[in-house]
């Protein structure tokens, strides 16, 4: 005999976050782009159909997320990683002798090691809901501070969304690749996860690191996501700490 099925209770969600998953599909089709105003909250209550402050309070969530930004007297804008104060939101190295406790490492000298479409392995598709064997965009680079290098990263990234991204356009780019990545290819980095611990180095990844291998470094994993939760970016970095740490706001 088959048991019967348990019955079940729908789910409701509050009526601003059912506005804000509104907006923030508004925000993924592209409607309003990285730096441009969105509607107002009164122009969103009548699209909508609800209060002016039911929309308040989802803009809150989206603002308190970094999505959009509040600007006095002009509006609010969709955030984008070329505004001065979020270009470094997800690089966490600064410098030990930081007076400014900004958190903001300034720009780097960037190398290039690699750039090649490869075939994605099986950790990688995982980690970018792929299939294993899924074009991937695999891509090495050293970024260094006064002249000493002081970060490797290998990444990869879904080959479809960043069709046509070179070693070449990565070279000419002058500002943060989140920036390159929205301003060419209309991908926009909201949320990132991170996994850190110690490691030592391999020797190819020592001698670009120019350090022994015996120095410990911080070995961080970064899952970046774009609306929806959408996995866009896996970034494996290596860090040097004699001349830096890594910092964190918890508040």
């Amino acid at each position: 005999m088959t048991p019967a099925a348990e019955p079940t209770t729908p789910s409701f969600s509050p009526l601003y976050q059912q506005i804000k998953s509104l907006i923030l599909q508004s925000l993924h089709a592209g409607e309003w782009k990285p730096g441009e105003p969105i509607p107002s909250e009164i122009e969103l209550a009548s699209r909508y159909g609800v209060s002016q402050g039911t929309v308040r309070k989802a803009i809150d969530e989206l603002a308190a997320g970094n999505l959009v930004v509040r600007r006095q007297g002009k509006g609010t804008f969709v955030a984008t990683h070329a505004e001065q104060h979020v270009q470094y939101r997800f690089l966490k190295l600064v410098p030990d002798l930081d007076q400014a406790g900004d958190g903001d490492p300034g720009p780097a000298e960037r190398t290039i090691v690699d750039c090649r479409r490869s075939r994605a392995s099986a950790d990688v598709a995982r980690a970018l809901a792929l299939r294993a064997g899924d074009a991937v965009l695999q891509v090495q680079r050293v970024l260094s501070y006064a002249g000493r290098p002081t970060i490797l990263e290998e990444l990869w990234l879904p080959g479809t969304p960043f069709k046509g991204l070179t070693a070449d356009r990565l070279r000419d780019w002058q500002g943060p690749m989140y920036a390159m990545f929205e301003t060419e290819f209309g991908v926009r980095m909201v949320r990132a996860e991170e996994k850190i611990r110690a490691v030592l180095p391999q020797p190819e990844q020592a001698a670009l690191l120019q350090v022994t291998a015996q120095t410990p470094l911080l070995s961080v994993e970064r899952v970046a996501h774009t609306y929806h939760d959408q996995p866009m970016e896996l970034r494996r970095g290596l860090y040097r700490t004699d001349a830096h740490h890594y910092r964190n706001d918890l508040g």
